[in-house]
């Protein structure tokens, strides 16, 4: 039950609106040799004004044949993704999955004609009661995240080795606020905060983390685990210590009767319920461009791209405030409804539940309801996370402060107008975001996501999160089906 089966964390790259593809930087590189190029002949020829007629009628049929050519790679681009950006979305073939050939998930293209458990719930008395053997330097240990020092030892390992783009440029700043909202929700188990040490020195370097959940998959409502954090030092990936806790973290779900997992990766591990594609949506494009989070696009100034992604200041829906605790029940029952549009969703069964994942917490997640000026009544609510990034080596920037899109519901009408009022309401998140001084607000394209992400001028980005379940057999399904937001 984890992220990856041969390394730690989950894959994410960072792109956004604005990021210049290949061919475009081909054709920069390309155009700017054609110039040089040109610019040696006219010099050298300077004497000869048939000389240089002649040379200029080779470099426009050298341009345009170099035109041609670019626009043929760009129609195979457009219909053929590059491999380096797809990568991890590559299917393997189950025999190279050593460790998940071994464990209860579907198998690549294998059919599923009816969901339920791959293997039956394991009698208490034959789960194995020892933890899984550790090569002979390192130990388990449970870590208490009320213990500010412990806390603090896993805020640093995150940081310095869990979800980090190719290029090494940004790493996910997880605040000790934000790791106690994600693991400690109603009902968590500490047993289920696994880690590893360093015998000699005592040393944290491997993690991973389990959270009670309640999920709906099509009809079935199940109490499981949600898998997250799965993080090993960078230095000791060769020690193969995932699939160790993985096994581990197993064992303690079983020994507390949970028998089935959900989990999310970036890479295509055996076998996905549903992939989902993140988007961005530029809020500070000059930073973002200044730390190489995007670039600037080809013969576009500066000026133009800001007042691209320029935003009321002011949001526009009436009625619209931050959630108070007061409005608890109502999000609870507003968000319960909307969710019996999707597939595969959370299930929020107490008022304590919404009260954890989607009260506002200062700089750990905001939320907002949309009260109707004459009833009094909750109609709508949206929330969005805080999720920063570290920015390396960059002389100016030391952080990209971003959010990502979390739960929201509105109240329905038909088809078309509830398409617009999310659009609006979402729009008015962005406003909000910016106010705080956000530079990029993230999404997937799950629940209705698709249907704003155009028009409010979201940009795709490069990562995929894949959706898993352990020791359960269901149905494929479209991302806009899921209604399951991990952190």
């Amino acid at each position: 039950m984890d992220n990856q089966d041969n390394q730690d964390n989950q894959e994410q790259t960072y792109d956004g609106e604005g990021e210049t593809s290949p061919t475009e930087k081909l054709r920069a590189k390309q155009e700017k040799r054609n110039s040089k190029k040109a610019q040696k002949k006219a010099a050298k020829n300077s004497g000869s004004s048939s000389s240089s007629a002649l040379d200029s009628n080779v470099s426009a049929e050298l341009q345009e044949k170099v035109r041609i050519l670019f626009n043929q790679l760009a129609i195979r681009e457009a219909i053929q993704p590059s491999s380096t950006s797809s990568n991890s979305q590559k299917v393997k073939d189950m025999s190279s999955h050593k460790f998940w050939s071994t464990q209860p998930v579907p198998k690549h293209g294998e059919t599923v004609e009816k969901d339920g458990p791959i293997e039956e719930n394991t009698p208490y008395e034959k789960i194995r009661k020892e933890p899984y053997p550790l090569p002979k330097e390192f130990e388990w240990v449970t870590l208490d995240l009320d213990n500010e020092s412990e806390l603090n030892e896993l805020y640093i390992l995150l940081t310095n080795n869990y979800v980090e783009d190719d290029d090494a440029m940004f790493r996910f700043d997880y605040s000790g606020e934000f790791l106690n909202w994600a693991l400690k929700p109603p009902g968590y188990k500490k047993i289920w905060h696994v880690g590893v040490r360093v015998s000699a020195t005592k040393r944290l370097v491997a993690f991973v983390s389990g959270i009670p959940a309640d999920i709906r998959i099509y009809d079935s409502h199940q109490h499981l685990v949600e898998i997250n954090f799965l993080c090993v030092h960078k230095k000791l990936r060769s020690k193969r210590l995932a699939p160790v806790l993985i096994k581990e973290i197993t064992r303690r779900s079983h020994l507390e009767g949970i028998f089935q997992a959900v989990y999310t990766a970036g890479v295509v591990l055996p076998r996905p319920i549903s992939k989902a594609r993140y988007f961005h949506r530029s809020l500070n494009p000059k930073k973002l461009i200044e730390t190489n989070f995007s670039r600037l696009p080809l013969n576009t100034p500066m000026s133009r791209l800001i007042k691209k992604f320029k935003l009321p200041s002011e949001t526009s829906t009436p009625g619209i405030r931050p959630m108070l605790e007061k409005d608890i029940p109502a999000v609870r029952v507003l968000l319960n409804k909307y969710m019996n549009k999707f597939d595969f969703v959370a299930v929020f069964k107490t008022d304590e539940d919404v009260k954890h994942w989607i009260l506002t917490k200062e700089n750990v997640i905001w939320s907002y309801v949309v009260e109707n000026p004459t009833t009094k009544k909750v109609t709508d609510f949206f929330s969005f996370y805080y999720l920063p990034s570290s920015v390396i080596g960059n002389p100016t920037h030391k952080t990209i402060n971003a959010v990502y899109l979390f739960y929201y519901a509105i109240q329905e009408t038909e088809e078309k107008a509830s398409k617009s009022k999310l659009k609006i309401l979402i729009k008015d998140a962005l406003i909000l975001a910016k106010l705080k001084n956000v530079d990029v607000f993230n999404c997937l394209d799950l629940l209705e996501n698709k249907s704003f992400i155009d028009e409010l001028k979201f940009g795709p980005g490069d990562g995929y999160l894949n959706y898993y379940m352990y020791n359960w057999r269901c149905r494929e399904m479209g991302s806009e089906k899921v209604g399951v937001v991990m952190l």
